[in-house]
């Protein structure tokens, strides 16, 4: 809308008579003000025009031509703004204050921007053109009100969604740094920079960009939640894509390049071979064996590598350092042969052993075995670790597979060497008790040599389910060598046979037929078993525990036992209780049986009785004939 106002206040100066008076001039043109204010003060200027009563104000006034009037309202159109509010319009900085800037826009009044809303622009100056929204066409005071940041606002919009829509290239402020990215201002508004997205390196100092401006791409919008995220990562790919496609186009195995170490992991080195990426294993960084590739490489470093391999693509590059040097093994002195004592660091140790670094990159592995000449088990962390200086014997070298064993035990004499002067058959020594298993306990008599006590020769008298009821891992024990096998190295040892043997004592004392009086220690299933001393268990048959009334014995009785059994080899004892009185009816049966057969004898006729029986039966036979 025009100001009304100030158009019929400039028709009416123009077409006043000259021999009116400025101030009958000046007081007609305030009341027709006054009237436009009360009347119509958003009416269109054209139709109020039209429309406006000029009769009450046509005394004294001259009247102006149509072509004058058509030239003024063309001038009019030409120089003066329709400054409807909410409008964005393009403004000339005409002043500057120390902390305003005042801007035309054509309209009847200047309006003034506070200079923060230009931050973005430090050198600002008079005659910059500035696009401006009208806020307020006339606040109280009469002033234009204007707002910069408001229609950089509403334009920036416009013109990131075009930026976005065609891929174009937009300049950016870097405001200041935040979770994860950087804030920029983009045409006024704020977008996100990922810092995923700010170079195609990772970026470990995002306090450099702060402050800077830059050129970016917008890669997203939302709409809804008038979200903006920019790149400048994906300026920089396009030009990296085509020197990518020239560089992998040129590789070859065995190409050596130069390369900017991009990012240092823990199995491995990503080299940066001008916008192709390779990655170099921490196996291929040195001849050395080496805990982290920081070792050898730090971030930034420019190092020459070697193309292993590729993949089809060539996307995925395989590369090696170590292989620019000569490799160690060939460069091992030939001087070094098999018993030779050598010395070194150890570098790994494993359960099976360490190996040791004789010189760079060469490495010997000492296996457990060959620590120590004890036969036991043990673990190669006993004996070193990782960092110690020890000294070797090469026990095999292989120049070809670049292997090579080592030995320390080597460094001591064998202790197998006299053992049949040490520990000949029959001999009593002390030893200590390293392991056991199942079958028996394993008996360090010295370092490096161990036997072996079977689980049977523990005791003469205790049945052992396992060895670890009899003696623990630590014990010291005597014991006497029952074998020695010096080709196999196996020494056969006994425990029990350090002592007597109770059982040939028991063998007179609890022979068969002798009575012994005892107590029944437990109820089993077939029968009860008792405690003759601490070295004797007898078991007792069910058919055996029968009293005399008829009554069985029960746990805790007391009562005299017969012993019906004795087995000194398997340490075997039954006896009986029910023998005892059967044993006695049984000689009373046979006494009575002796005195029947005596008695039956006595009236037993004889041969001589027989034949007078016979003679006598013969005369009367012989009368009666």
């Amino acid at each position: 809308m025009f100001n009304s106002c100030a158009i019929v206040e400039y028709k009416l100066r123009s077409a006043m008579a000259e021999e009116k008076t400025t101030a009958q001039v000046e007081e007609t043109a305030a009341e027709v003000k006054q009237e436009v204010k009360e009347q119509a003060p958003k009416q269109d200027p054209k139709e109020f025009l039209e429309n406006f009563n000029w009769e009450k104000y046509e005394e004294g006034i001259e009247k102006v031509e149509d072509s004058k009037l058509e030239e003024f309202e063309k001038l009019v159109a030409e120089n003066f703004v329709d400054t409807a509010d909410e409008e964005v319009v393009e403004g000339k900085v005409v002043y500057l204050t120390d902390r305003e800037a005042i801007i035309d826009i054509n309209a009847k009044s200047e309006g003034v921007i506070s200079l923060n809303e230009f931050r973005y622009n430090p050198n600002l100056k008079v005659g910059d053109k500035v696009e401006v929204l009208i806020d307020i066409r006339e606040d109280k005071s009469g002033q234009l009100v204007l707002s910069h940041r408001k229609a950089r606002t509403i334009m920036a919009w416009d013109r990131v969604n075009a930026a976005h829509d065609k891929e174009e290239i937009v300049s950016g402020f870097v405001k200041c740094r935040t979770k994860g990215g950087m804030i920029v201002d983009v045409f006024g508004i704020e977008a996100f920079l990922p810092g995923s997205q700010i170079d195609v390196k990772p970026i470990r100092d995002y306090d450099q960009y702060v402050g800077k401006t830059m050129e970016f791409k917008v890669v997203k919008i939302n709409h809804e939640f008038k979200n903006v995220v920019v790149s400048h990562k994906a300026l920089i790919e396009a030009d990296i894509e085509e020197q990518k496609k020239e560089i992998i186009s040129q590789l070859e195995k065995g190409q050596v390049l130069e390369g900017v170490v991009k990012n240092i992991t823990s199995y491995g080195v990503f080299v940066d071979l001008g916008g192709v990426d390779g990655l170099v294993h921490i196996t291929d960084l040195s001849w050395s064996r080496i805990n982290h590739p920081n070792e050898v490489v730090e971030l930034d470093q420019k190092i020459n590598v070697v193309i292993l391999d590729f993949d089809e693509n060539k996307s995925r590059i395989q590369l090696g350092m170590k292989q620019l040097e000569k490799h160690p093994w060939d460069a091992l002195s030939d001087e070094i042969k098999i018993g030779d004592k050598v010395k070194g660091k150890v570098v790994v140790i494993a359960d099976y052993g360490a190996f040791i670094e004789v010189v760079e990159g060469v490495e010997g592995l000492i296996h457990v075995s060959e620590m120590s000449w004890s036969t036991h088990l043990r673990s190669a962390q006993d004996f070193v670790k990782v960092g110690d200086e020890v000294e070797a014997v090469v026990l095999t070298l292989d120049r070809e597979d670049r292997k090579m064993s080592l030995g320390i035990k080597q460094l001591t004499p064998d202790p197998w060497t006299d053992i049949t002067t040490k520990y000949p058959v029959g001999s009593k020594h002390s030893g200590i008790v390293r392991n056991f298993t199942n079958f028996g306990v394993f008996v360090e008599m010295e370092e490096g040599i161990d036997g072996l006590i079977y689980i049977s020769d523990l005791s003469w008298t205790k049945k052992i389910k396992h060895p670890s009821e009899f003696v623990s891992v630590g014990d010291k024990m005597e014991v006497e060598v029952l074998e020695l096998d010096v080709e196999g190295r196996k020494l056969s040892l006994g425990h029990k046979q350090t002592t007597e043997n109770p059982w040939d004592k028991y063998e007179a004392e609890f022979a068969v037929d002798t009575i012994h009086k005892a107590a029944i220690t437990d109820i089993v299933d077939k029968g009860a078993t008792i405690d003759f001393n601490e070295d004797i268990t007898a078991f007792v048959p069910q058919r055996h525990l029968e009293k005399e009334d008829g009554k069985k014995l029960g746990k805790g009785d007391e009562a005299e036992f017969k012993i019906i059994e004795f087995n000194k080899d398997f340490k075997r004892v039954v006896a009986s209780h029910t023998a005892i009185f059967r044993e006695e009816e049984q000689r009373n049966v046979k006494a009575q049986q002796k005195k029947a057969a005596a008695s039956a004898d006595e009236a037993k006729p004889t041969l001589g009785d027989a034949n007078e029986a016979l003679q006598a039966l013969k005369d009367k036979m012989e009368g009666k004939k």
